[in-house]
């Protein structure tokens, strides 16, 4: 697949990018369809074939989602969202059209194992209920987080009880995991946890021989989560371990951020341009986030010549982009100013544009904000959701609202309602222009 984009974006190295608490979300994804008549066959050039013959990957019929539904301030197990809880939330994405949806961690929290019961418990009582899931373990470096982390060696004893924790799950249920992904950003040196390719691809091949001894369904396919500058998108990363997983894996799952990049990457051009600055604030943010959508595709197509160098012939899918509606740092008003629920919107209606018409899956993150990734620190990764904790809606989905969609659902007892009132002049009048920001 070719893009063609206005300028050269992809850069020559990665830029950095502000590690938080989302570090603690995720490393093994598990793409999981509850449909019963989901797959016949599996074609491992990376797609997982459909019974009507349709690909699973790639097919706008089943639109994706990045799912993590901690309610709370701090994630615990006590705190981890009940399955009556957690129903609730796939009716509401069900209802968003959702068919697709990526978790995170296998087993430090029941959150994932619930989900699985809650497609399992929608689906039997009501057989026209179709969802998968991208589910979660965590792969981690010795020490990660704590005093002498060493990214030179795993935690080997963690990381195989996350395998073993998902293997598990891929056999009990069968109907419904359908993709393994091992590691979420666990190979990008700026993440607290990164190991080296070497060890993705250690634990990509314990799967792979899991599916041959029939532990895990032979139809099962696998991947690896992580940021387009550590699948080879820049020359930093490329050696001959990543290039072996690039091999092994089934498809690529690339998670790209321009949100992040309008801090860290002055190729970007976040912000006005000269001959933009006579330009209201709406049309400002409209032309930034075309060039913000524009950078995505060049960091794609950097990953793809990346494969086409080493001769890998492997489908590409968004397994994560997205945008915050909401930040005291970086991206706010003392910042970029990028984070703001009418700009979100703005890149979410491009970036669905973009994967739909090229027919890219794309776990967009994510469904619901997440309050435990910065607490009172109101920081931008505790809300990249389109809907809020209490069940509201965001200008991106307000027209679902329009339509009803929501009619009768419910979130922690609150009816699915708009942010705002609904009222979009609110939104408009409190916009920011995009700020140049030095770096």
């Amino acid at each position: 697949m070719k893009f063609e984009v206005n300028w050269n974006a992809a850069g020559e190295k990665a830029m950095p990018r502000k590690t938080i608490p989302m570090a603690f979300a995720a490393l093994l994804s598990l793409i999981v369809c509850q449909n019963s008549g989901c797959a016949a066959t599996t074609d491992y050039s990376g797609n997982y074939m459909l019974d009507n013959g349709e690909k699973l990957l790639g097919n706008n019929n089943y639109p994706a989602i990045s799912y993590s539904g901690h309610r709370k301030t701090t994630r615990t197990v006590e705190n981890t969202p009940s399955l009556e809880e957690t129903k609730e939330d796939m009716l509401i994405l069900s209802a968003m059209g959702i068919r697709l949806l990526r978790t995170y961690n296998a087993r430090e929290f029941p959150h994932a194992e619930r989900t699985l019961q809650a497609i399992r418990e929608l689906r039997q009582a009501d057989p026209d209920f179709e969802m998968c899931v991208m589910l979660g373990a965590w792969i981690q470096c010795k020490n990660s987080n704590r005093e002498g982390t060493d990214h030179s060696l795993e935690d080997a004893d963690w990381n195989r009880k996350e395998i073993d924790t998902v293997i598990r799950l891929a056999k009990e249920y069968p109907d419904i995991v359908k993709i393994i992904a091992v590691g979420n950003e666990a190979m990008v040196r700026w993440q607290t946890h990164y190991v080296p390719a070497a060890t993705i691809l250690k634990w990509v091949n314990v799967l792979k021989e899991a599916r041959s001894d029939g532990r895990i369904p032979a139809n099962t396919l696998i991947t690896s989560s992580d940021n387009w500058a550590a699948l080879g998108g820049t020359e930093e990363y490329r050696n001959d371990d990543l290039a072996e997983l690039m091999r092994q894996m089934d498809f690529i799952s690339l998670h790209t951020y321009a949100f992040h990049d309008t801090f860290y990457n002055p190729a970007l051009q976040w912000g006005p341009l000269p001959e933009e600055a006579d330009l209201s604030a709406a049309e400002q943010a409209a032309k930034s986030v075309e060039r913000s959508v524009d950078l995505q595709k060049a960091q794609y197509k950097a990953v793809e010549d990346y494969l086409q160098s080493i001769g890998v012939d492997k489908e590409i899918h968004i397994g994560e982009t997205g945008w915050a509606s909401q930040d005291n740092a970086h991206y706010g008003a003392e910042g970029t100013c990028a984070a703001y629920e009418y700009t979100s919107k703005l890149f979410y209606d491009a970036v669905m544009k973009w994967t739909r018409e090229n027919d890219l899956t794309c776990f967009y993150f994510e469904a619901f904000d997440e309050p435990w990734k910065s607490k009172d620190f109101q920081g931008s990764e505790s809300y990249f959701g389109l809907l809020t904790v209490d069940g509201k809606a965001r200008y991106a989905l307000w027209d679902l609202v329009d339509t009803g969609a929501f009619k009768g659902l419910q979130r922690g007892g609150n009816p699915i309602t708009k942010t705002h009132g609904g009222d979009k002049e609110i939104l408009l009048e409190k916009l920011k222009a995009p700020a140049h920001k030095k770096h």
